[in-house]
């Protein structure tokens, strides 16, 4: 002892030392289980023997995984909180005794780490530091890896990027599962029960990630309150954009997030569908998906971002966020035969010229014009014949700003002549001063034709489709009445 101690005090990184004999035998198995101790759980990365605390790195890790247990929000882990993160990590709940225990130990060491009989912040970090002086650094590092931790104290690839195939004409959309875990966090950060998170709401609700994966344009992409706050409905919307778009981000999003811990799950993929591919839809008439991609072509200044605006129900001139931010996007809910479906919006740049056929890919495209400017018509109607009149993909023509005068176009032929040669439904018109149903109507139209693609442009014009869909629901709800009187007399 006389001569190791002072090597061990001279020498921080020295974690143990044991007196061994080869020739005797005496403590080789010691030896080896704490050189595997060293290895497996070291203690360099946690802790710094010279200022008796953790490290930065180690602080930052503990607080994230504290604040996904922490599932009330109150800052603080009860004894149901406190057990759930036993079970799982640990595999079993602490008896009630051994919670008191703790919760007793950390409160005579700290001034600040037990509150309401529950652990905070400050108590948890402690209570690791203690295990870690100990010798019991195992314990830590379990907790760790648990919620995804390296060697290094970085999440891993393996725990953020799940693998995750999504074959070419497949999409990606949150499930159920996701939305509910969605909603979990939702409901646990909207501290004054607004149904909408305030900027400071969602700033604590992405606490736990390395930096604020939504900027300052989800607020021109999403529904938002009068008061400029993302709703509830708006915050589905964006995740649901967001898996859409970039899967791999939503995915490490999600695992930061704790998804995999909460919920018990493999991983974050339990939260993501991957649909059929969309060549099969086509040739089976029908689809599951819920999201659908509308891209918003026209010339400058024909109102494109009007038009994308008003489907959030936003005004472009009074739109709250005054600074320089811009989303090419939108997205919100339009109800179909029933059903509840995302649609999103798509300003394509008209400065920016469709490299490749796939850059006009979407599920449907809608080219708008201004009907007060003579030469708008011309752009949409080479755009169409370019790109889209050999394709699947339907088709709807927008005829904006309907208030003003409206002014011959230059095209050889007038939008509705067009229209009828090429087996399109008319122009719709719309005018972002004059929001009556009939503008509103273009969001549902546009999202009919992404959802029944099968259906040709006339089949979809004017009041022949509409009466159609009239006529089906009402002869389902005849032969419904039918079969329900027919059993009824059989009982």
């Amino acid at each position: 002892m006389e001569t190791i101690l002072p090597i061990m005090n001279q020498f921080s990184e020295i974690e143990t030392c044991v007196e061994c004999s080869a020739k005797n035998l005496k403590n080789i198995s010691e030896l080896f289980y704490y050189a595997q101790k060293a290895v497996l759980h070291p203690t360099a990365p946690l802790y710094d023997p010279e200022d008796k605390q953790l490290k930065a790195a180690c602080v930052r890790a503990l607080s994230r995984i504290f604040y996904i247990s922490d599932q009330d929000n109150d800052r603080i882990l009860s004894d149901d909180e406190l057990n759930s993160f036993q079970k799982s990590c640990f595999g079993n709940p602490l008896a009630p005794q051994a919670l008191e225990d703790v919760k007793t130990v950390v409160w005579k060491n700290t001034s600040d780490g037990v509150q309401d009989n529950g652990l905070t912040l400050n108590g948890f970090l402690f209570l690791n530091t203690l295990f870690i002086q100990r010798g019991r650094h195992e314990t830590t590092w379990t907790i760790l890896r648990k919620f995804g931790y390296d060697d290094n104290l970085e999440l891993t690839d393996d725990y953020l990027y799940p693998e995750l195939r999504v074959p070419v004409g497949c999409s990606t959309e949150i499930n159920q599962f996701g939305h509910q875990f969605l909603q979990r966090l939702f409901d646990k950060y909207d501290e004054d029960k607004d149904s909408a998170l305030s900027p400071a709401e969602l700033k604590n609700l992405f606490c736990v990630c390395p930096y604020m994966p939504w900027g300052a344009d989800v607020y021109l992409t999403v529904p938002t309150t009068e008061l400029g706050f993302i709703s509830n409905q708006g915050y589905h919307c964006q995740w649901m954009l967001s898996a859409y778009l970039d899967i791999h981000r939503c995915l490490e999003h999600l695992g930061y997030l704790g998804y995999p811990i909460l919920t018990e799950q493999a991983s974050q993929t339990a939260a993501i569908t991957v649909t059929r591919e969309k060549e099969v839809d086509l040739e089976k008439r029908q689809t599951q998906r819920s999201v659908f991609l509308c891209k918003v072509i026209g010339p400058r200044g024909t109102g494109k971002t009007a038009f994308l605006q008003s489907f959030v129900d936003r005004s472009v001139l009074s739109k709250e966020n005054s600074s320089s931010a811009f989303s090419p996007y939108v997205i919100n809910r339009v109800q179909i035969s029933n059903q509840e479906k995302y649609l999103i919006l798509n300003e394509v740049d008209v400065e920016t010229e469709f490299l490749k056929a796939s850059d006009a890919s979407c599920d449907v495209a809608c080219l708008m014009y201004d009907t007060s400017d003579p030469s708008s018509f011309d752009y949409c109607a080479s755009i169409y014949k370019q790109h889209y009149m050999d394709s699947n993909i339907p088709c709807v023509l927008v005829a904006s700003k309907v208030d003003l005068p409206e002014a011959k176009q230059f095209h050889g032929m007038t939008p509705a002549e067009f229209c009828y040669k090429h087996r399109l439904p008319p122009p719709l018109p719309f005018s972002s001063f004059l929001l009556d149903s009939t503008s509103k109507n273009i969001y549902t139209r546009l999202a009919w034709a992404a959802t029944y693609p099968h259906l040709n442009g006339s089949d979809m014009s004017s009041t022949s489709f509409w009466l159609r869909v009239a006529l089906g629901s009402a002869v389902v709800a005849v032969l419904g009445f039918a079969v329900y009187r027919a059993v009824a007399r059989l009982k």
